[in-house]
């Protein structure tokens, strides 16, 4: 099903080098909201010696937001020292397509992370990456986010039920 993520976690900082390299990854596309940092712009401790440790084993990082607020985004793409992209629309594939272009990967060998099912996940599914799919830093979000939430929930709870009864 298109709106299960490949890999399911709590955090980011949950993703370990062996994991990316066992899985063919090359480069990870990061969402920013509610992924890197919270509804009032506070990254959580560890993100950015996650991102930089990583980093130092040669995965190519990349942010692709779909947020229009370009002073944000560049930010947190300024403070984990990685390129950017705001505004990118996914699930469409134009902003996950230019952020492949940017680190110079074919998307097989790309991971999406993201909290949201039906930006993050569809949009690296359609696209044929790796999506990682984290729960969101907090409770608080944007209104719209807040409308699709109920149905995220029901749709992990799906994928952990088909999880568990293949014994993965």
């Amino acid at each position: 099903m298109k709106a299960y993520p490949k890999m399911y976690l709590k955090k980011v900082q949950e993703i370990k080098f062996e994991m990316v390299k066992q899985n063919g990854i090359l480069g990870i596309i990061l969402d920013v909201d509610n992924t890197l940092i919270d509804y009032y712009r506070n990254m959580p401790e560890g993100v950015a010696q996650w991102c930089k440790s990583l980093k130092q084993k040669g995965i190519q990082f990349c942010i692709a937001s779909n947020s229009n607020q370009k002073e944000k985004v560049e930010m947190v793409a300024k403070s984990l020292e990685i390129p950017y992209i705001y505004f990118a629309k996914k699930p469409l594939k134009s902003g996950l397509k230019k952020a492949a272009k940017i680190m110079n990967i074919e998307p097989t060998k790309i991971a999406v992370v993201g909290d949201q099912i039906f930006t993050d996940v569809l949009g690296a599914n359609r696209m044929g990456m790796f999506s990682i799919l984290v729960d969101p830093i907090e409770e608080k979000d944007i209104w719209i986010t807040k409308l699709k939430r109920p149905i995220e929930e029901y749709i992990k709870k799906q994928y952990q039920k088909r999880k568990s009864t293949k014994g993965e």
